[in-house]
């Protein structure tokens, strides 16, 4: 989830994702994404560090299994790469631990994501292309929210509108 989360990657992008693909000094990732397009993705350190202890604990299961896939990043118990549904279900197991929304999905983490950077002033461009969309249209949708927190501020912040106190200037009048 915290990879997820850090990316903004599909739920079938993660699943694809090999050992190789994990650049931890560089901070990247690489990513199959849809029609087999490749792109590299930052990746922060919170996730890696969980990758990391994630990897600690599949490398010991590994020492115990027949038949496990050394190449692939995230497992199932059986050492084969893991499905997107069960990465749905390990979601939905969490969620439900934390008490949590369980209509939370990794497309939710993904929309987040992107929410995320936009309202922290990322282009929209740039969240285009670490989220692999070849519509900018596409990536669009994730504005919406944007624009809600822009006029939130607009709100807040605009001397006709908002709260604060209209601007004078030297004599008392307003500017």
């Amino acid at each position: 989830m915290e990879t997820l989360y850090s990316t903004g990657v599909r739920v079938s992008e993660l699943v694809a994702l090999n050992l190789e693909d994990v650049d931890f000094l560089s901070e990247i990732i690489h990513v199959r994404g849809k029609g087999k397009k490749e792109r590299i993705v930052p990746i922060g350190s919170s996730a890696l560090q969980s990758i990391q202890h994630y990897m600690e604990f599949r490398n010991k299961r590994a020492q115990n299994s027949d038949g496990f896939d050394s190449k692939v990043l995230f497992v199932n118990k059986h050492g084969k790469r893991l499905s997107t549904r069960s990465v749905r279900r390990k979601m939905d197991k969490y969620l439900q631990l934390a008490g949590l929304d369980p209509a939370i999905s990794p497309h939710t983490l993904r929309h987040s994501f992107a929410t995320h950077m936009l309202n922290n002033g990322a282009d929209l461009r740039s969240v285009q292309e670490l989220l692999g969309h070849q519509s900018l249209s596409t990536t669009q949708v994730y504005t919406h929210l944007t624009t809600k927190k822009l006029k939130e501020v607009y709100d807040s912040a605009h001397p006709r509108d908002g709260q604060s106190k209209p601007q004078t200037n030297d004599g008392g009048t307003e500017l």
